[in-house]
């Protein structure tokens, strides 16, 4: 679809809104839709053609010219190579709202993730637009993903000169920005304290009538010949991508004790073989195939099930029936994963890690270990099956704590709505 096009202007809608996501919808998942829903007017920039058809979106897909790769071997130059790329990002999608301005289209708000660089000129075309940042993550040289791992941190990883480089789009956006959304008190308060009170926390929220307990849940392993119930001992792991920044090495090095002192337990791992953050493995090889081989020759493989990456109904399936479902993570960004697994009545033995501990409380909703320690792991996992009544209690205040304050429809969607109603100074 052409953005030069004559734009026929909706007289009654209320609000319109463009969203502003290299991967469209991501973390707009609920809200485009219920935009559209309410009568609003929703236009999307992407770079990449959506997974998720939102009806009633008007898509427009972006291709920034002349990206950069990376330039010579130091963190710095690799870094300005970064920040050249985010820039041409940058103009990539004001090309296209300039198109829509030339058409004749007018937002009111303009809600854009500005984590790649897409939000950087956007109040040169639209100054009169109210600019919402989602402000994901803030790098720092200290008590963060950078510096919290000695098995995988360098210098250069941690080097302060790429840590200025890249945070640079991510200040830019917010200074220009009539207000930013941490989904997190975590991840606001990773920003420097002059931006952090532009911050709202708002969660992107959980739909807790999908992720929800089930006694009939099944799952069928085809590969293994394994049919598992809420009956049998299965211990969950889900990551996107099977690595370090998500403790896959730490998981995988606690099977054998826990494989050893639990024999009828089964383990399904979730997550694909790429890499999502940090440093990517040695050429050739996967995090998953190196971590793998550490312990391969200790555990039983018959009782240890890869599944890759599932769709959402099984893996809802696959955490019903779960005995105990671990969740690790350096302190950074926290997965959607945990949240649905709390919503749906999990036994939670996750990390130690500032991110985690804001949403389990030791003891109350779950478990929690040292991340590094992973005989502390497998312990806790054992105790977890060894006490499944016991457990129920956790599980139960698991699911409550984010019914009551994460629930998709009765909080955070309509804290979304809100905001940007106020934002546009319109009645939604």
């Amino acid at each position: 679809m052409s953005s030069r096009r004559l734009w026929k202007i909706a007289h009654n809608c209320s609000m319109r809104v463009v969203f502003i996501h290299q991967n469209f919808p991501g973390q707009f998942k609920h809200l485009a839709p219920r935009l559209v829903a309410d009568g609003h007017e929703v236009v999307a920039l992407s770079i990449n053609k959506p997974s998720i058809q939102v009806p009633g979106v008007k898509v427009f897909l972006h291709c920034p010219r002349g990206v950069a790769g990376e330039s010579g071997v130091t963190p710095e130059r690799i870094a300005l190579a970064e920040f050249r790329t985010k820039m041409l990002r940058g103009e990539s999608v004001a090309r296209v709202l300039m198109g829509l301005k030339q058409g004749g289209f007018t937002p009111d708000v303009i809600y854009a993730h500005s984590g790649w660089g897409e939000a950087y000129y956007v109040k040169d075309i639209f100054p009169d637009a109210k600019l919402l940042v989602y402000a994901e993550y803030f790098y720092q040289a200290s008590d963060g993903d950078l510096d919290f791992d000695p098995e995988f941190s360098s210098p250069a990883v941690g080097s302060s000169q790429r840590l200025h480089i890249k945070n640079l789009h991510l200040m830019h956006a917010l200074v220009n920005a009539d207000r930013g959304l941490s989904p997190t008190e975590f991840q606001r308060d990773r920003h420097p304290k002059l931006l952090r009170s532009h911050i709202e926390v708002v969660h992107d929220g959980i739909d807790t009538s999908r992720f929800a307990p089930s006694k009939t849940a099944r799952i069928t392993l085809k590969k293994a010949g394994v049919a598992l119930t809420a009956d049998d001992e299965v211990v969950t792991f889900v990551s996107r991508e099977l690595e370090p920044y998500r403790g896959y090495h730490i998981f995988m090095r606690a099977l054998p004790e826990l494989l050893a002192r639990r024999p009828k337990a089964h383990v399904v791992i979730v997550g694909g073989n790429g890499t999502s953050y940090g440093a990517p493995p040695p050429p050739g090889a996967t995090w998953r195939e190196i971590f793998h081989a550490e312990v391969a020759h200790r555990i039983d493989h018959r009782r240890v099930h890869f599944v890759g990456k599932l769709p959402h109904a099984l893996l809802t399936e696959l955490m019903q029936i779960s005995t105990a479902h671990v969740y690790l993570t350096y302190p950074f960004v926290l997965s959607w994963s945990m949240m649905e697994a709390m919503s749906v009545g999990c036994m939670i033995v996750a990390s130690d890690t500032a991110p985690v501990r804001e949403q389990i409380k030791h003891n109350e909703n779950g478990v929690l270990v040292d991340f590094f320690d992973f005989h502390a792991l497998a312990a806790a996992i054992v105790k977890a099956i060894e006490n499944r009544e016991e457990c129920r209690r956790l599980r139960e205040a698991a699911r409550a704590y984010v019914m009551a304050r994460h629930d998709l429809s009765s909080i955070c969607l309509p804290a979304q709505l809100a905001l940007l109603s106020q934002m546009a100074e319109v009645k939604s």
